[in-house]
């Protein structure tokens, strides 16, 4: 009679083909940060498509409630462990959540109820201009000629947008509101990113993830209801519902996560040039799915952010120091 413990197990089922699918995605770092962008300009235009009938901050509010509860389940490992830090640095995530999360992506669909998408994925565009500004006012990083020129540059380009290349606009300073909320969102983006540095590093990825994913969402429903009493209610619809499930899925959770393990695999210099694809995609959508026509303020202002971005970066480039042999806890 043959032995039962010697047959062999049929316990561990090979893997899915799903699983598979996912694993060779995840070791593919070009196709998750081309993905990423295109999440990300996606944003933009369904802010602007839905801006009729979606007040923006109730967008805002359920877009991180539910991204919140989505990631929960797998961020709740890390988050027991790494609870004793986050209480410690509480201030800080609050901060971050409230700038990051919380107050840009409001702000920018705010903006998206006055103008239209392509100016708002064009000033986008001028983010590590921003960020070079808030790193220099706050901490005094050091602003060589070369990132001067670069953030001068790209300046003109955000102004040229916003004026569609007209004078007497900027004479009578009679700008867009909706290009004002959104550069005002850049602003606060350009101080999220420069106070990053004072996040806990010993934090785990997805548990920074969910703390400021619930910091956006808290912060946001009292500005929700404020909106829904006195300036206009959410219906729902088949519409809504699907603009809820995009904004939730799409350019919340998987654009983070496919970010997050680009820059692992391929560092963050080189991440980061996909972020400029935004605009090209974006621009690309509003175009064909909402019709919007492109102006030759569009391209010139895009032609000069841009390259004042690529000036600035080569100096932060030349000048960044060699990553660290220690490794990161964001690897686990």
């Amino acid at each position: 009679m043959p032995n039962r413990m010697s047959r062999p197990s049929h316990t561990e089922a090979p893997p899915s083909l799903v699983r598979r699918a996912l694993t060779a995605l995840f070791n593919q770092p070009y196709v998750l940060l081309t993905l990423t962008p295109l999440f990300w300009g996606g944003n933009f235009v369904l802010g602007r498509g839905v801006h009729e009938f979606f007040p923006p901050i109730a967008l805002a509010s359920i877009r991180w409630t539910l991204a919140f509860c989505i990631i929960l389940p797998f961020a709740l490992p890390h988050l027991r462990r790494d609870w004793p830090e986050i209480r410690q640095h509480w201030p800080w995530l609050l901060f971050l959540g409230a700038t990051g999360a919380g107050s840009f992506n409001t702000l920018t669909y705010i903006g998206l109820n006055y103008t239209p998408a392509l100016n708002a994925l064009i000033i986008n565009s001028s983010g590590p201009v921003m960020i070079a500004i808030a790193s220099f006012i706050f901490f005094s990083d050091r602003l060589t000629p070369r990132q001067v020129l670069g953030i001068g540059l790209s300046l003109i380009g955000v102004i040229v947008v916003v004026s569609k290349g007209d004078l007497q606009v900027l004479a009578q300073l009679e700008f867009n509101t909706g290009d004002l909320w959104v550069l005002g969102a850049m602003c606060v983006w350009g101080v999220y990113t420069a106070f990053l540095r004072k996040r806990p590093a010993s934090i785990h990825w997805l548990s920074l993830a969910a703390t400021l994913f619930a910091v956006a969402a808290v912060i946001n429903w009292p500005l929700h209801a404020w909106e829904h009493a006195y300036v206009r209610s959410l219906t729902l619809s088949t519409d809504a519902l699907l603009a809820i499930g995009y904004v939730a899925i799409f350019p919340s959770i998987l654009a983070y996560v496919f970010y997050t393990r680009g820059v692992e695999l391929i560092g963050g210099n080189r991440a980061g040039v996909f972020l400029h694809l935004i605009p090209l995609f974006g621009s690309t959508l509003a175009i064909l799915i909402l019709g919007e026509q492109p102006l030759w303020s569009h391209g010139v202002g895009f032609a000069l952010i841009l390259t004042g971005v690529t000036i600035a970066a080569r100096q932060v480039r030349a000048k960044a120091p060699p990553p660290a042999t220690r490794p990161s806890r964001e690897t686990r």
